[in-house]
């Protein structure tokens, strides 16, 4: 069986592995995640996702059987990607534009081995609440968006500003179960192999 490796220090993408029962060893691969000049969302997010993974594999001295996966989450509204805040004027702004409206998540999930790769981008739409006065200061407050994709998370604090969601969810907290599944199999790596074998 391969071995998987994850291109990512996403705690929310080693959590979500770790639900599926698929074994990984964790990597660094640190990428440039500047967009490029009218790089539209869709094609950004594919792009790192496969740069993380083909970075990562790089950083193995025998690829072998590995398989690398990277992932990277974009929030976009009106066609513009939002990013992880700069600060809290920033972090602020981006709440304040997401405020009883609704925008989309787009996450790629890459798989890259010595020999093949495969990436695929998963859409969900999210639509928050209006925001009350100062709920926006207090979620700042609270440390949860300073590294988080729009400025925030919907497996936090931020779930309660969720008021529809359609797609997948945990696309939206940073790697697509159902297609990440479906890719695994493809290169030979089985969910749920902390299941007890039936003898």
């Amino acid at each position: 069986m391969a071995t998987l490796y994850l291109a990512s220090g996403s705690p929310r993408r080693r959590e979500l592995l770790t639900q599926i029962g698929v074994p990984f060893i964790t990597l660094s691969a640190a990428i440039d995640e500047s967009p490029l000049p009218n790089e539209p969302a869709h094609g950004y997010v594919e792009r790192l996702a496969l740069e993380k993974a083909r970075a990562g594999l790089a950083t193995l001295a025998l690829a072998g059987d590995a398989v690398v996966l990277g992932a990277d989450t974009a929030v976009v509204r009106d066609g513009q990607i939002l990013g992880k805040p700069q600060d809290r004027a920033e972090a602020l702004a981006m709440l304040a534009s997401l405020s009883g409206r609704e925008h989309q998540v787009l996450t790629a999930v890459a798989l890259v081995s010595a020999t093949r790769s495969s990436a695929q981008v998963v859409t969900s739409q999210v639509r928050f609440r209006p925001l009350q006065p100062g709920e926006a200061e207090a979620y700042w407050a609270s440390g949860e968006p300073q590294d988080k994709a729009g400025s925030y998370g919907i497996q936090g604090l931020a779930a309660i500003f969720v008021s529809q969601l359609q797609g997948s969810y945990s696309a939206v907290v940073g790697l697509p179960l159902c297609e990440t599944a479906q890719m695994l199999n493809e290169f030979a790596i089985p969910c749920w192999q902390s299941l007890p074998v039936n003898s």
